[in-house]
């Protein structure tokens, strides 16, 4: 009986570790993000499975090109999923919607971010990063203000011409004044936050076109959240890469990023963010991924999504 009785514990110990494993999620949009979010799966961060057939979650239905582009998620400090999103090439506001399982979502919000600054062109690639300590949400994107930056405008100040900027908010509903997050004297785009013991790791695209290509990856690093940041590394890409994302697996940093020449996914890896390793020849993503966030999420939250996927969910 003593025998049977530690069996028992040993299978419900073993069901409750698996239940509250953890996996990886992809989120990503397609074409110009019109039909909005995907999700894809992994167990290990190198091979994605499309979920939902591949179908959309949730379609836009917001700003004036009403597109769901650049989709950012996390999950928050109240187990909610939070995600932000560019709606449009040329708006002042962002896209904003929560969910508790991925699956349903709430009202979508506009949320008009550089709506005091009445010459900005844009609002790209939005991101967020919880900070625990203060229970407080960054978020950051990319904007161009034409003339705001001179000595760096290309195409004789027609083109874009972006740095980082940031708002923080604890509940979406009351936000910050709008800051600098990040300048250092080129054109910057595609910036998002890890943190790893006391330091902030910002990995972020050099937009630079002119007088020479960039259009690559590099790292900035500071020990606050919302200004400090150091100087650019050099690039731990190749050129014409976008939409960075990263994320810890075990001891090992992965950075996806987007090839958009290329139309397909590629990714680097390192164990001390000094020396990378291209593994684009290692990961496979669902055809036609365009550049989202990875983010790990309880083994249940996947099954639900599978489950529903099979009795035939679709949005």
């Amino acid at each position: 009986m003593r025998k049977l009785i530690s069996i028992l514990l040993l299978l419900i110990l073993f069901s409750c570790s698996k239940k509250d494993s953890e996996i990886y999620l992809f989120s990503y949009f397609k074409g110009n993000g019109e039909d909005g979010l995907h999700l894809a799966s992994s167990e290990d961060g190198l091979k994605w499975e499309a979920l939902n057939n591949d179908k959309s979650f949730l379609e836009p239905n917001i700003g004036k090109d009403k597109l769901m582009r650049d989709p950012c998620i996390i999950k928050g400090g109240n187990n909610k999923f939070h995600m932000v999103w560019t709606v449009s090439w040329n708006e002042r506001g962002i896209g904003y919607a929560s969910s508790t399982n991925l699956i349903d979502w709430s009202e979508q919000k506009y949320i008009p971010i550089m709506h005091h600054e009445p010459d900005a062109v844009n609002c790209w690639a939005p991101e967020l990063f919880y900070d625990e300590a203060s229970e407080l949400y960054l978020i950051c994107w990319a904007t161009t203000i034409p003339g705001r930056f001179p000595e760096t405008d290309d195409s004789n100040g027609n083109g874009r011409n972006h740095r980082m900027y940031y708002t923080t908010t604890k509940d979406f509903v009351d936000f910050s004044e709008t800051k600098m997050l990040y300048d250092q004297g080129f054109n910057v785009i595609d910036a998002t936050i890890q943190k790893e013991d006391d330091t902030y790791i910002m990995f972020l695209k050099n937009e630079t076109k002119l007088p020479k290509v960039e259009k690559n990856i590099r790292i900035a690093t500071s020990n606050t959240l919302t200004d400090n940041y150091s100087e650019a590394s050099e690039p731990i890409s190749p050129n014409w890469v976008e939409g960075p994302t990263a994320i810890k697996i075990e001891n090992r940093w992965i950075v996806y990023y987007d090839m958009y020449t290329e139309k397909k996914m590629g990714a680097v890896s390192s164990s001390d963010l000094k020396e990378w390793k291209n593994i684009s020849d290692k990961i496979s993503f669902p055809e036609g991924t365009r550049h989202g966030t990875v983010f790990k999420v309880k083994e249940s939250i996947l099954t639900d999504i599978i489950s529903l996927h099979n009795n035939g969910y679709s949005k």
